[in-house]
């Protein structure tokens, strides 16, 4: 079996060991050719394999990488079908990730520079330029003025430049300051100066092309008529697949993996799960295929256990959970309540309305429009379906999103109201796996009681359901929620099922909510009967070991009716 590309961007050293298997995008380098742009910006989610595809870029294009062209792009789109403009520019690579924001502004602009200053002396030793040239660059600590200079000594060569993760440190610094990021981006700011040089290079025909991606288009629209030589092509239909893989890139990598390994009798369920996990993201709404997360992808096949033929123990690495985390704190620009409230109903309806906005303007409100635009742009909501004219439907695109939403809401309902909840979430999570209910009930009864009692007007059933998920969301380690799945027409309000059979109980929750206590009885009724309802359902009756509660919340708390045990 090929070896996973997981955490590798090497483009070169995927290709020379051909060891790895590896999805062909370099049909897009073509496509990218042939637009009339030469300086592009590319945005799409964390960990979506936009460093892989920028390193092919490096190669293609890179005039010291034409001697092993061939080797280099053998069994590929591009190797058998190439471009006049192959091998035919000096590369400039430079990428911004790993700054460290929370060490001050002084601190971020010596690594910024630090990091244009590695990079453009890697350049000169490259292309063989004299040693007194390499001095003069490290003499110099200023971004701009690193970069001007690079463009004075490298006046008559063709450069390509390619930046990878734009705006990593610039969304961190947002995330904590809008004036810190406004005094880094607007004018005389160190990143602002930095990028009116590379404009001023475009003019002069030194910088002949340009391909930039990042995850959103803020900082850019922040630098505003500094840099507005690019071509945000993000959202065009012909690049809706260009990072990603599709159902059938990903069917590809599962039969060259997983099913040559495994004689799997269960590989539609497997292909659905895996769907259900990662896919989603529509970037067009004309674009034909949905795309999934690559780099999640991999890291299931990755972490497929092969010995035994089973699914992994975790179904997401911890590291680009805590991006994922990281760049969250994003959903504090604005008026932080508002966003709260989108993000509420987002949870509530899995679904919200809005436009996608061409341009930012922070020095306004930030608004409704804007907020969707930037959680869209971040991959925590995608396309759903057109509502009419701009306006698109938008929905959450996956259960990995689903799952960082529901644990966003349990730490923001704990840190709103002084409540410990995550201090005792592994030890309700073992008791419920072992069948005993007890800590989790007097968990969400403490939770609900203290938010009925502050916002009894606007708790109901759908509220009461966002809160028990956020509590449950903990337990996705231990088992796959289900939140109103369809089944049969009829439709549970959650479902804990057992990631694997060492798990020995799952749940049915059927959830109501009494806001007069004359109604309890009737509500309790009710809700008992539709559980028997599902319990005589094929799909529900297939589920082992399966614990069926009516729970009823209230002001007062909540309680826990047992239906089948």
């Amino acid at each position: 079996m090929k070896k996973i590309i997981y955490g590798e961007s090497n483009f070169r050293k995927v290709k020379i060991n051909s060891d790895y298997l590896y999805i062909d995008k370099t049909l897009f380098i073509e496509k990218l050719e042939n637009l009339n742009e030469s300086f592009l910006v590319f945005l799409r989610p964390r960990r979506f394999g936009k460093s892989l595809f920028l390193s092919t870029l490096q190669y293609y294009y890179d005039e010291n990488s034409a001697h092993e062209f061939n080797k280099i792009f053998a069994d590929t789109y591009i190797g058998e079908n190439p471009t006049p403009l192959k091998s035919s520019y000096r590369i400039l690579f430079l990428e911004f990730s790993g700054i460290e924001v929370e060490k001050g502004l002084d601190f971020v602009y010596d690594r910024f520079g630090y990091k244009v200053k590695l990079k453009i002396t890697s350049y000169l030793k490259e292309y063989n330029y004299p040693k007194e040239k390499i001095k003069e660059i490290e003499e110099i600590n200023d971004p701009a003025d690193i970069i001007g200079k690079f463009f004075e000594i490298a006046q008559n060569d063709k450069i390509y430049l390619l930046i990878d993760e734009y705006d990593q440190f610039a969304n961190a610094i947002l995330a904590y300051s809008m004036d810190d990021f406004l005094k880094i981006v607007g004018k005389g700011g160190f990143v602002r100066s930095f990028y009116e040089v590379l404009k001023s290079a475009t003019q002069t025909g030194t910088l002949q092309k340009m391909f930039i991606t990042g995850v959103t288009p803020i900082t850019l629209d922040s630098l505003s008529s500094g840099f507005n030589i690019v071509s945000n092509i993000s959202y065009h239909e012909e690049f809706n697949e260009m990072a990603g893989f599709t159902q059938e890139e990903v069917e590809y990598s599962l039969d060259n993996s997983i099913f040559l390994k495994c004689d799997i009798d269960y590989k539609d369920e497997l292909l659905e799960k895996i769907k259900l996990w990662y896919n989603g993201y529509l970037f067009n709404m004309n674009a034909k295929n949905r795309v999934y997360n690559s780099t999640m992808v991999n890291y299931f096949i990755s972490q497929f256990d092969y010995k035994r033929c089973q699914m992994p123990t975790k179904m997401l690495d911890s590291n680009v959970a805590s991006d994922y985390k990281a760049i969250m704190k994003l959903f504090n620009i604005g008026d932080t309540e508002k966003n709260y409230k989108i993000l509420e109903q987002l949870i509530k309806t899995d679904s919200i309305t809005g436009i996608i906005k061409d341009r930012y303007d922070l020095n306004r409100d930030f608004t409704e429009d804007d907020f969707i635009t930037l959680i869209y742009s971040m991959g925590f909501i995608t396309i759903k379906d057109e509502a009419f004219g701009e306006v698109l439907n938008f929905q959450i695109p996956n259960y990995v999103i689903k799952i960082l939403y529901f644990n966003y809401f349990a730490i923001e309902i704990e840190k709103r109201n002084s409540l410990s909840i995550q201090s005792s979430i592994t030890q309700i999570l073992i008791s419920l796996a072992r069948g005993d209910i007890e800590l989790f009930k007097n968990q969400l009864n403490e939770v609900v009681k203290t938010l009925s009692n502050r916002d009894l007007m606007g708790f109901d059933e759908k509220y009461f359901q966002v809160i028990t998920l956020s509590l449950l969301s903990f337990s996705s380690s231990f088992y796959f929620i289900d939140s109103q799945p369809e089944k049969d027409n009829k439709y549970p309000d959650i479902l804990l099922i057992g990631r694997d059979e060492k798990v020995p109980n799952n749940y049915l929750f059927e959830l109501k909510w009494v806001k007069n206590r004359d109604n309890y009885d009737t509500k309790k009724k009710e809700g008992i009967e539709q559980v028997k309802g599902y319990l005589k359902l094929d799909k529900i009756k297939s589920i082992p070991k399966l614990k069926a509660y009516l729970v009823i919340g209230s002001k007062d708390g909540v309680k826990f009716i047992l239906v089948q045990d």
